[in-house]
């Protein structure tokens, strides 16, 4: 348990993950420490066998009855966690070598149609006080720049540069990116601006730009039920998260001509692999337009 304890720490000071991440480490190797407790006797998580892991594998699936995908992130879980102890001269040997969770169906990213986002450039569906302004922005916001639920909740005034049609977002692990935005999405920051204002709230550079009705920062949650209730305004699709509107920048920006790797860069993604899921989207339009135009298909 001790090394645990010691390898969250090392995410956090060392990787800098996000809270999120490090508490779904923590949840997953919790886990697969009772489990091991209940399961054998004498054997520490430190010195846990292959067999152990495939065990509990088999327990998750057939027990627990978790999907392929959660499975998979908790063999991910380990595996980092062996890693970082074989670094640290606790074990000898990784114990995760050689184990192959169950391979997940990848599913086609979740986004809304053109149409269905020019639903939200009516003001009228967010109305004209302070609220409508500031949800306006947010919607505004996530699809015009795609960055993360997180990331719009953390973001400061110093964070937007009018000027320049720019703004700095703080990704995962710390990660500063430049996003540009457009003269509409600008209007928009000015307008909630201007509200913040009439309203006495502070619009310092160290203040955060997104706030309650009553002037405090928002949280995630806030966010999360604010574009929840305006995507069920234009979908009847069942994920209605703000990630939705984040697929949707990256689906129309590559439908429209963009590049990948400029996709790429504006996401924040660590590597190509992650980006690329929206190709699959792209491919699925141009079959659908296929079969409505080509007169065998």
């Amino acid at each position: 348990m001790m090394h645990i304890g010691l390898f969250l720490k090392y995410l956090k000071f060392e990787k800098r993950y996000s809270e999120n991440t490090i508490s779904a480490y923590n949840n997953d190797l919790l886990q697969f420490n009772s489990f091991i407790e209940s399961e054998t006797a004498g054997i520490s998580v430190e010195n846990a066998s292959r067999n152990i892991i495939r065990s509990w594998i088999v327990s998750l699936a057939s027990e627990k009855k978790d999907s392929p995908r959660s499975i998979q992130r908790k063999v991910t879980s380990l595996r980092s966690f062996y890693k970082y102890l074989l670094r640290e001269g606790v074990i000898q040997k990784n114990p995760t070598v050689g184990i192959h969770p169950p391979k997940t169906e990848k599913k086609l990213p979740v986004f809304l149609t053109q149409s269905q986002t020019d639903f939200f450039i009516d003001e009228d569906c967010f109305g004209d006080d302070f609220s409508g302004a500031r949800d306006r922005a947010i919607i505004e916001m996530l699809y015009n720049t795609g960055m993360r639920l997180s990331e719009a909740a953390q973001m400061k005034h110093i964070d937007i540069d009018l000027k320049s049609n720019q703004l700095k977002v703080l990704g995962k692990r710390n990660k500063e990116r430049i996003i540009p935005f457009n003269k509409y999405l600008g209007e928009i920051i000015i307008k909630y601006i201007n509200r913040k204002n009439e309203m006495g709230i502070g619009i310092s550079a160290e203040d955060r730009f997104f706030v309650t009705d009553k002037g405090k920062p928002v949280y995630v949650k806030f966010i999360y039920h604010k574009v929840r209730h305006y995507i069920g305004m234009v979908s009847t699709n069942k994920k209605k998260s703000p990630h939705v509107l984040r697929h949707t920048f990256a689906t129309h920006m590559l439908n429209n001509g963009a590049d990948l790797n400029a996709i790429k860069e504006l996401l924040g993604h660590a590597n190509l692999a992650a980006t690329q899921v929206y190709t699959h989207s792209s491919f699925e339009k141009l079959k659908e337009i296929y079969k409505q135009a080509h007169p065998r298909a």
